[in-house]
């Protein structure tokens, strides 16, 4: 049991590594592309933004979901339940 609760521990580790990392570079990259947009056409500004501002929402909710399944996976671990028995 010791191997399960260990390999899913670190298997939440290396999840919450990904989940947090790959939303942070996407998030710079829409950013970056953000500030080019409006570089090129600053009358924009309101569209860009208000767009700009509802896919960096989608892409933080991607990280808080595997938040949630990380700290499932740590807290209340299914494969317990099969061990157990």
């Amino acid at each position: 049991m010791t191997w399960v609760v260990l390999g899913s521990t670190l298997a939440a580790a290396f999840g919450i590594a990904l989940g947090v990392m790959l939303p942070a570079v996407g998030m710079g990259r829409a950013i970056s592309q953000a500030l080019d947009a409006l570089a090129r056409q600053p009358e924009s500004e309101r569209a860009i933004m208000r767009i700009l501002f509802i896919g960096l929402a989608m892409i933080e909710s991607l990280a808080i979901y595997c938040l949630v399944v990380v700290l499932i996976i740590l807290f209340r671990n299914p494969l317990l339940e099969y061990l157990l028995k």
